[in-house]
């Protein structure tokens, strides 16, 4: 068959998933051709929790829809400077998640094969949601949402260069944010203020045993000096794998942060070198 008589993927722009405290939230789908139903990869972008933006997975979104894996690249709520966005940037990924759960025949999708992937800050948020998102620290928050009564489990969640334990990026922050440090700005307090919202923010500390159904990829630089991939994506791994996770890693040697963007060519890019080894974890997990 010519490219030009296979089925197309089909891009649908600036759906809104939820609207919060006033604030409309919405994202990009990506769906496969055919009839379905698919799995749903939802993509939560990273940015420190101050910037960022959905164009991250712009080529993911196309690459994974053409291999049969729907996406949902969503944006969430920002901080800016004395405003902190804890719980809400939560809140904001599991409305997504129960959005597509609820819409899911409508769009072709199988609610039971969902995952959740992130990258730097945007991994935190969905590695919380995922490990913990049904639990009572976040269930609840939003009941008028539509699908909100519907559970926002995973079975698969991918981390990139990501965050898992925000008292340690908390010092890592002091040194490249000094002065306005973005893990307090997100937080809304520093860890002498209220270390349990730290504890409680933290990814890690949700990586027990109860919640070792999902099953994890995780994937960081060994260059990068944004995030200190030893205090966070290890321990995360080491955690997991203690708690009797599936769990896989996949290393970028001599890769900084802030490349997942980048177009995917095998061999010739991080994302290139990442894709494929993702998709055999996909394929054997979601």
């Amino acid at each position: 068959m010519s490219d030009t008589a296979k089925p197309k993927t089909e891009f649908r722009r600036n759906i809104v998933y939820a609207t919060h405290d006033g604030v409309e939230l919405a994202g990009d789908l990506y769906l496969p051709a055919g009839a379905g139903p698919f799995p749903l990869v939802v993509n939560v972008h990273g940015g420190y929790w101050r910037r960022g933006a959905r164009e991250t997975y712009q080529y993911w979104g196309p690459y994974l829809a053409e291999r049969g894996y729907a996406g949902f690249t969503i944006s969430y709520r920002l901080t800016k400077p004395g405003r902190k966005t804890y719980p809400e940037a939560v809140h904001d990924v599991r409305a997504a998640v129960q959005f597509m759960r609820g819409r899911a025949e409508e769009l072709r999708l199988d609610p039971a094969r969902f995952a959740l992937w992130g990258n730097s800050a945007g991994a935190q948020l969905a590695a919380l949601v995922a490990l913990a998102g049904d639990s009572p620290l976040f269930a609840g928050a939003y009941r008028q949402d539509p699908h909100a009564a519907l559970s926002t489990s995973v079975k698969v969640l991918i981390g990139v260069y990501g965050i898992y334990d925000l008292v340690r990026q908390w010092g890592q922050s002091q040194i490249g944010n000094p002065g306005d440090n973005l893990v307090e700005s997100y937080l809304g307090c520093s860890p002498m203020q209220d270390r349990r919202v730290y504890f409680e923010a933290s990814p890690i500390s949700h990586a027990i045993i109860g919640n070792n159904k999902t099953a994890v990829f995780l994937s960081w630089g060994t260059e990068d000096d944004v995030v200190d991939h030893r205090a966070q994506s290890l321990e995360f791994l080491l955690a997991l794998k203690q708690a009797g996770f599936n769990a896989r890693s996949c290393v970028m040697h001599g890769a900084p942060h802030y490349w997942l963007s980048d177009p995917i060519e095998e061999a010739a890019s991080h994302s290139g070198f990442l894709a494929p080894r993702l998709l055999r974890f996909l394929a054997e997990r979601l």
